[in-house]
């Protein structure tokens, strides 16, 4: 039976909306507001937010979305919070319990006092890290996870292929993540790509066996290995510009996966070798309520384990203190310049 049903006693709270699309250098791209609290669903958690990491889909939702008239969007698919009150069908948290999740794209984000949010999809919290520290792990985690074990299928071999993996953008939020459950929970090589020396030098911390300049040529590199052809692929960025040189890479019948959103993709580079391609959107499961939803709460729950037994560390690199329209901002120009290594949270109204 689902724990009693309870509302906030709150009636408002403190959010960082936006009400029109502007580039983040405006000052008025997020907006300091109040808004009404939360309703919770039947299996909903309210959760007072505690901390947020900024992903790169909360700049690209605030830079090309136009809320309708009168109304404000609260980005935010990252957060750490307590549990302040339960919905009548829930049955695995209570309040007061410490929890993190990325959320999903169709309901209020984190960047409030308060978020309403399926219990399906949240876990309770590392209990080895901070608000923020955890904070910086749901959203990259859960991309990094489902494209390995679900999309990649990495536990599945590919018949002479060698195993290696080639990551193409290895320093981000999802590479940083990418990186370390690789090296904790396969025996597989390795191979991510960076153009900057501290890039390089954060991927090898992180368990890379193997770093390349993806502003070189990515075959001649991995040639230059002495291995097999890698089996897999997984790239998180300019995936449409890399694509001939990933065909050309990856053993016949290998896999590859991406999580960027290219205006145009020929796949056909592809075909002579039966390459087949896998596409990540982490939303999926929540969005479209699927059959397995409750399996985004089970790999945030596993990943909470491993932080927690010290095989996974959070990717968290900057923190910022006080989260408001100014130093969300802030945030939003460092991921907007593209060369971030790990990620960045802010924490505490």
């Amino acid at each position: 039976m689902g724990a009693p049903f309870s509302q906030p006693e709150k009636h408002s709270m403190k959010a960082v909306g936006f009400n029109r699309p502007l580039p983040v250098s405006d000052e008025n791209c997020l907006l300091d507001i109040e808004l009404p609290a939360p309703e919770l669903r039947e299996r909903d958690l309210l959760v007072e937010v505690r901390a947020v990491s900024v992903n790169p889909a909360d700049v690209k939702v605030r830079a090309a979305h136009t809320p309708a008239a009168g109304q404000y969007r609260i980005l935010g698919w990252d957060a750490a919070g307590v549990v302040k009150a339960v919905g009548s069908g829930v049955q695995h948290f209570q309040v007061g319990d410490e929890v993190y999740y990325a959320g999903v794209i169709n309901r209020p984000g984190s960047y409030a006092e308060l978020q309403a949010v399926d219990e399906r999809i949240v876990a309770r919290k590392p209990r080895t890290l901070d608000f923020a520290q955890a904070a910086a792990l749901p959203l990259t985690a859960l991309t990094a996870w489902e494209t390995l074990f679900d999309r990649l299928d990495v536990n599945k071999p590919v018949a002479g292929g060698s195993r290696a993996l080639l990551l193409v953008g290895g320093a981000g939020g999802v590479g940083s993540i990418t990186v370390q459950l690789l090296k904790t929970l396969t025996d597989i090589q390795i191979i991510a790509t960076a153009s900057r020396p501290e890039s390089e030098a954060w991927l090898r911390r992180l368990g890379a066996d193997d770093v390349i300049n993806h502003r070189h040529s990515l075959p001649e590199q991995v040639v230059e290995l002495c291995i097999d052809a890698p089996s897999w692929v997984f790239s998180t960025n300019h995936s449409a510009y890399y694509l001939p040189q990933l065909a050309e890479l990856l053993a016949p019948q290998g896999r590859i996966a991406l999580i960027d959103d290219p205006e145009v993709l020929d796949a056909n580079p592809l075909k002579g070798k039966s390459i087949s391609l896998h596409w990540e959107f982490m939303f999926t499961r929540a969005l479209r309520e699927t059959a397995d939803i409750a399996r985004q709460g089970e790999i945030l729950a596993k990943v909470a384990q491993l932080v927690d037994e010290g095989r996974l560390h959070s990717t968290a690199t900057q923190t910022i203190d006080g989260i408001n329209a100014a130093n969300l901002r802030r945030a939003h120009q460092m991921v907007e310049r593209g060369d971030m290594v790990g990620k960045v949270v802010l924490a505490g109204w």
